[in-house]
């Protein structure tokens, strides 16, 4: 089984990919992880966010073993994915290493901003997170303040906009729900509450009713 989460920035899809991934025995991956790690690599080589070729060379030497998820996870790294992963060669360098995780038995939950329109178009789930910008930036402000950063929430909410601008009308892969995708909207709910929602839509989609 194969269950693709998409939503924009602090929707709760991480979480929830985890979650699911736990509650039906399935492997789960951040794809985010994956550009925010391509990001790190080319600005840690003292190189521009937008320089194609060092970017795509970051994507193809990836190790996601290796990954310093506390460090990805970072709001800076997260602003440098956003731009990195606008970059077409970049996005098609992770495509294959995306499709094959999921591919594998036992199957996946792999959560990000096009796996259910792109990277796997044939998932047997997909489900698109979403949550007003103001309650994403005060969940990333909490989340921050807990990893011992300084949070400035009108700021994040400013970040989150821009973001959410800039995912949306990349001209490849851009950010919105399949067709086929079920709407979650997290606004109102903890995670507890999303996770129930999320597991009535998978069991319902796996029965095959309707």
């Amino acid at each position: 089984m194969i269950i693709a989460i998409d939503g924009p920035a602090a929707s709760g899809k991480g979480t929830l990919g985890k979650r699911l991934a736990a509650h039906y025995g399935l492997r789960h991956l951040d794809t985010g992880l994956l550009y925010r790690a391509v990001a790190q690599a080319v600005l840690e080589s003292g190189h521009a966010l937008d320089d194609v070729a060092r970017a795509v060379a970051a994507a193809q030497a990836l190790d996601p073993t290796q990954f310093d998820e506390a460090a990805l996870k970072s709001h800076a790294a997260g602003e440098a994915a956003s731009v990195v992963s606008a970059i077409p060669e970049v996005r098609a360098a992770l495509l294959r290493l995306q499709q094959d995780f999921a591919a594998a038995p036992p199957g996946a939950v792999l959560d990000g901003r096009d796996i259910g329109t792109v990277i796997c178009p044939h998932a047997d789930v997909k489900i698109f997170v979403t949550a007003s910008s103001e309650v994403r930036a005060k969940r990333r402000a909490i989340e921050m303040r807990r990893l011992g950063q300084i949070a400035d929430e009108a700021a994040i909410l400013a970040d989150i906009r821009r973001r959410d601008e800039r995912d949306s009308k990349r001209t490849v892969a851009p950010l919105k729900p399949a067709p086929d995708a079920h709407i979650l909207d997290t606004s109102d709910l903890d995670i507890d509450g999303v996770l129930r929602h999320a597991i009535a839509i998978v069991d319902k989609a796996r029965s095959g009713a309707r």
